[in-house]
């Protein structure tokens, strides 16, 4: 006891405390954070898939200045690049007074979502109504994503070369579309079922019309001849153009608070664009940062991050060797083995999202060591499962250092795993960077219903996510 009243005199904090922010901020930090969730639910709106994600963030670079890094034989300090991935992924980055060579601060994200995606054949006609036939994508609940109002985002490219942007549903005079589910009154069989099981994969099957064609009596298949006829005097495409086609089914509905008093948001998309945005607003705001600051947003992370424009990639490698090179004078001028040690020099937050406790599936968490909703961003020394299978561990010392930057700029934080060690588990991009030698961690918010059409976060976690990104890349060495 005496130790601890020295302790308590000398100012010096022993216990963990992770409070409520809505119980310790100002007004004016709560005001700011309802401000900045406007600007967010904006932005998701018009982002619900990667392309569109990543054509906003090319949009919104443009505007502040930045440059297709391939238009740039030397890079200097202040100087802003882009470079898009595949149309998927993303890199922007911001040249920093200390050379390249001396190793970069990145935010980096994931901007694809759980969905539906087409199936190569997806054109169907049963019994006089058509359908999209499905193959879903990433981890869901296949029962969640019945009865709901949907929209059909994505692109076709045709045989001529053209690319045609598909997105109906989201306008308030768009027709939606729908996977019906059985009614009660003759679903005793199917509710004996297990939850994975009662509704097959199968089944997941989107109406997308049902009015035939009255000029062709000789059909055989009338009801889809009609969409047929509508998709190519629309788009200009035929049945065949499916196979080139990228085509997500996703929630056709808008991001929305949630609360009378507005504390939360309910959206499509949080995974992972509610930190993909404050990476990339964090990013914008650099104008001659001391490190070079580098934000990426990657594709497929869902389910792997495998494809060209994943996080495995070496196209995002590519955009930082560059970096070097037109930095150190000239892409003659490139040196591995300089990458190789400014990649050792790096420091990375991989800004990914976690679950909150939630007290109506309380068996799952452990209360201790789990993030809770409204108290700030949550650090994430290691993802994995069990036995931290798959896990990208962060160094005791990384971590101490970005706990002190936080402190110095205010920014509350709590830490903890994803749920009991035996539930199950879970992993992001950090184990793919870390590969390169760079320091990394997770760093995000916490998320109710992750992975279900609709999920929910807290307005002033997401702020505060911001200035923890912010803090990081402005100070991290």
């Amino acid at each position: 006891m005496a130790e601890k009243k020295s302790s308590k005199s000398k100012g010096i904090k022993l216990a963990a405390d992770f409070p409520n922010l809505y119980k310790e901020c100002s007004k004016a930090d709560i005001k700011a954070a309802m401000d900045f969730a406007e600007d967010y639910k904006s932005f998701l709106d018009i982002s619900k898939t990667e392309r569109e994600f990543v054509k906003n963030s090319l949009d919104a670079c443009k505007e502040l200045g930045f440059v297709d890094i391939d238009s740039k034989k030397t890079l200097k300090a202040g100087d802003k690049v882009y470079k898009s991935v595949k149309g998927k992924g993303f890199a922007c980055a911001v040249i920093g007074v200390e050379p390249c060579a001396n190793g970069y601060n990145i935010l980096g994200a994931h901007v694809d979502s759980p969905r539906l995606d087409l199936k190569p054949n997806p054109l169907y006609e049963d019994h006089e109504t058509v359908y999209f036939k499905t193959h879903y994508y990433g981890g869901i609940k296949k029962y969640q994503w019945t009865t709901i109002p949907l929209a059909v985002h994505g692109v076709v490219f045709t045989k001529d070369g053209k690319e045609h942007e598909i997105c109906v549903g989201e306008n308030n005079d768009d027709p939606v579309f729908y996977i019906t589910d059985l009614l009660p009154h003759l679903g005793n069989e199917q509710m004996g079922k297990k939850a994975s099981e009662f509704i097959p994969a199968e089944d997941l099957n989107v109406v997308i019309g049902g009015i035939p064609v009255r000029d062709n009596k000789d059909s055989k298949e009338p009801y889809k001849e009609a969409i047929l006829k509508i998709l190519n005097e629309k788009y200009g495409i035929v049945e065949k153009d499916f196979v080139s086609a990228e085509i997500e089914i996703v929630p056709a509905a808008k991001a929305r608070d949630v609360g009378f008093d507005r504390s939360y948001i309910a959206a499509y998309g949080h995974d992972d664009k509610v930190c993909a945005y404050p990476a990339l607003m964090s990013l914008l705001a650099q104008e001659k940062p001391k490190r070079t600051c580098v934000t990426l947003l990657t594709d497929k992370e869902e389910i792997g991050s495998y494809s060209n424009s994943g996080a495995q990639s070496v196209i995002y490698e590519n955009f930082l060797m560059e970096l070097l090179a037109k930095n150190e004078g000239g892409i003659d001028k490139f040196n591995m083995l300089t990458f190789r040690k400014a990649m050792e020099n790096t420091k990375m937050l991989s800004t990914d999202v976690t679950t909150g406790y939630d007290p109506k599936y309380a068996s799952v968490y452990e209360s201790r060591n789990t993030a809770f909703m409204s108290h700030g961003i949550k650090i994430e020394k290691y993802t994995g499962a069990r036995g931290k299978s798959g896990s990208s561990e962060a160094n005791g010392d990384f971590v101490a250092q970005i706990t002190d930057i936080f402190a110095k700029n205010s920014i509350p934080w709590q830490t903890g795993e994803l749920g009991k060690i035996d539930a199950g588990g879970g992993g992001t991009i950090s184990a793919y960077m870390a590969k390169t030698g760079m320091d990394v961690v997770d760093c995000g918010v916490p998320v109710w219903s992750m992975h279900a059409p609709v999920e929910l976060i807290s307005k002033i976690d997401l702020y505060y996510l911001y200035l923890a990104y912010k803090a990081f890349i402005e100070n991290i060495r």
